[in-house]
């Protein structure tokens, strides 16, 4: 069941990677994450048994999404769709550039080498995670049921759970952890980040949802391993250092932060 269970994420990675190669978001296609050995010696959770059925067609369920994805259209070439369109780019870097605000400093790979390798490792993680229901539910993409503008190139990879939403729920946990000071702007960014698909017309509302979800029950999975614990261990000190002289956010933290304060939908 181990063997299968891992045949299906490695088909549904790299399916994922090929779409993610197009939006930068493969900087170190090399990284193997923290749960590779965990995923072939003790099994993963079944995130297809975990998270809540992607809705039917048809259902309340699906029809809010489809309320949903037409109501934010109108979001279309206002501050919160060009901050979505930023928001597209799931690189590590991206990633980086998505929390300065919300951790007050800006940190990139040059300033910060261990928590930009933790996080690629993290994100080979999410993948291992959100293939299997991505495979198991194949469930279309809003702009393939109802007619809309979207703000990116659109995915041809399966919505539910979302991938970015998942990511960043998991970045922003592990920053509440090192950062207990700034958890609620961090998780208030990772919440807004994987809401942003939403508002791209790329993910519906469940997919998002169910990504916090995994995003959970990944970084709930890596506090067993003691291997990224050592690493958390080293990004608190790295981090912590930044924080004595820290390297200024961008200067539109204020706007970013109204954008983000209420969820758009």
């Amino acid at each position: 069941m181990k063997t299968a269970c891992f045949a299906l994420a490695a088909v549904a990675i790299a399916g994922m990677a090929a779409v993610s190669g197009q939006q930068g978001a493969k900087e170190a296609s090399h990284t193997v994450g923290y749960l590779t050995r965990y995923l072939k010696e003790s099994g993963i959770p079944d995130m297809v048994r975990v998270l809540p059925t992607a809705p039917p067609a048809g259902t309340p369920r699906d029809n809010a999404d489809r309320v949903i994805f037409k109501t934010t259209r109108a979001l279309q070439d206002s501050p919160r769709w060009k901050l979505a369109q930023s928001d597209n780019d799931m690189s590590v870097t991206g990633m980086l550039a998505a929390f300065r605000c919300a951790i007050g400093m800006t940190v990139t790979r040059g300033n910060a080498p261990h928590f930009a390798a933790l996080l690629d490792r993290v994100s080979e993680d999410a993948n291992i995670l959100t293939g299997p229901p991505k495979a198991h539910y194949h469930r279309d993409r809003p702009f393939l049921k109802d007619a809309g503008p979207v703000c990116v190139m659109r995915p041809d990879t399966p919505d539910f759970p979302s991938g970015h939403s998942t990511f960043g729920w998991a970045t922003g946990l592990i920053l509440a952890e090192i950062m207990p000071d700034r958890a609620s702007e961090v998780l208030t960014r990772g919440r807004s980040f994987g809401e942003s698909r939403v508002v791209c017309g790329v993910h519906t509302a469940s997919a998002v949802e169910g990504g916090r979800i995994v995003g959970a029950a990944l970084v709930a999975t890596l506090n067993s391993i003691g291997e990224f614990r050592a690493d958390l261990e080293a990004v608190k000190a790295e981090l912590g250092g930044l924080r004595r002289n820290p390297p200024a956010p961008p200067a539109n933290c204020a706007a970013e932060a109204a954008l983000i304060a209420n969820t758009p939908y």
